[in-house]
């Protein structure tokens, strides 16, 4: 099979022209503002921008989504400007990217396709290596006459159907088997990913998932919050595998916090889909911290988008703690803006630790509000029941009596059992 499917672009159109788009349906600006998106996310490929365009789009024309004319001027403009790769921040059906690539004789791709790419360059454990290698397959499969243009006139009209037809035939039926062979091996990833959160709920620890739009800063967060190291990078999609760390609060309070792969608008849906395992972390997590920008010009529709990509997760009822981050380098302007947006919002900076605190307090508040108030009297040689209930809940105060030891505290519902012979006093 060709081997275009494993090579990256980069590697050979360095060069690249952008094309962003406004529909009447879309926000006002809101073009121009995914089309610098589309610039940074390109940026991230170390592709070289030569130019864009934003194009007024009243309706969408089958053939090249836009019309003739707009559609002969523009490749004109980037084959003039050097360009080697056009990008179009508007999804395009395979028959469009084909005719785009016949009429300018340059490669074209869209954004999913430099979504994937850029996914591609940040996996690496097993697990997210698979679900981006089945994305692009699933993205690829309808697309593979663009490798194969070079054959269009050995096709005839034999039983056979041509060389180049069978060709093809055979690479769809290649990439068919791969699918079907990463969704087993991700079957697989995914029952290991079971077995370890089945372990690590036999003892019922609170858990948090931090949710948010890329690049806002999220993993500089759980580095913050928990000493953690992980990869924290000022790009796009920086790290793709979720990172759980234990956070301890409070009263020796334990909080395991997971940190998962940032959202961003028009994402491929492929890739929602491939990424489930991922972000099942945020369906199992007793609460969400959703981290924003706030130094962001365009936080609130990230702030929707990441509202919208939990709706399709099934977790917008979680509770939320929103959280608005880099306050070391807003303006007075943007930090009143977002107090309107989300008047309970804790405001902090991961860089310089400022408003940590009262995010910690926000955690064990919201941990309270879930587990059972109680006063449990645990006689002396049951030590073991007293580490438990450190390991679970969390603990207001401990006394010291001469029939036991005398607890006051909250704990989840599911140790009810475990802590039953014990309790003194159980209230809400």
């Amino acid at each position: 099979m060709a081997d275009f499917l494993e090579t990256k672009r980069s590697d050979q159109h360095n060069r690249a022209f952008l094309i962003g788009v406004q529909t009447p349906q879309m926000a006002p600006g809101e073009g121009a503002e995914l089309l610098n998106e589309l610039v940074e996310l390109v940026e991230n490929l170390s592709y070289e921008i030569v130019g864009q365009d934003l194009v007024n789009l009243r309706a969408h024309t089958a053939g090249t989504l836009l019309g003739t004319g707009k559609t002969d001027e523009l490749i004109a403009r980037a084959k003039e400007l050097g360009a080697e790769l056009i990008v179009f921040d508007e999804a395009l059906s395979p028959a469009q990217q084909r005719n785009w690539e016949e009429l300018s004789g340059l490669a074209v791709i869209d954004r999913q396709e430099v979504i994937l790419e850029i996914f591609a360059d940040r996996a690496h454990t097993r697990e997210a290596i698979l679900q981006v290698a089945l994305a692009r397959m699933e993205y690829s499969l309808p697309r593979l006459t663009r490798a194969w243009t070079h054959l269009s006139r050995q096709r005839g009209s034999g039983a056979m159907g041509g060389e180049g037809e069978t060709q093809l035939e055979q690479d769809r039926r290649i990439v068919r088997d791969r699918i079907a062979r990463l969704k087993r091996e991700l079957v697989e990833v995914r029952q290991q990913r079971c077995t370890q959160r089945s372990k690590r709920l036999r003892v019922p620890v609170p858990t948090a998932s931090i949710v948010g739009y890329t690049n806002a800063g999220k993993s500089s967060l759980l580095n913050s919050l928990t000493g953690a190291h992980v990869l924290a990078e000022d790009k796009l999609f920086a790290t793709l595998d979720p990172t759980t760390r234990q956070l301890i609060l409070r009263n020796n309070q334990k909080l395991l916090v997971t940190d998962t792969v940032g959202f961003i608008r028009r994402l491929p849906h492929g890739l929602v889909e491939a990424f489930k395992a991922t972000l099942e972390e945020v369906l199992v997590a007793d609460f969400l911290i959703h981290v924003l920008d706030v130094a962001n010009p365009n936080v609130e529709q990230h702030h929707a988008t990441t509202i919208e990509v939990l709706k399709e997760l099934g977790a917008d009822s979680k509770r939320i703690l929103t959280v608005f981050n880099k306050v070391d380098i807003a303006t007075p302007e943007q930090l009143s803006a977002a107090r309107r947006m989300a008047p309970d919002a804790v405001f902090v900076s991961a860089h310089t630790q400022a408003g940590l605190d009262l995010l910690h307090d926000r955690c064990v508040e919201l941990i309270a509000s879930e587990f059972d108030l109680t006063t449990l009297l645990v006689p002396h040689e049951r030590y073991d029941v007293i580490a438990r209930l450190h390991e679970t809940g969390h603990i207001h105060e401990q006394e010291h009596q001469e029939d036991g030891v005398l607890i006051h505290g909250r704990f989840p519902a599911s140790q009810a059992g475990f802590f039953a012979p014990f309790v003194v006093k159980k209230f809400r």
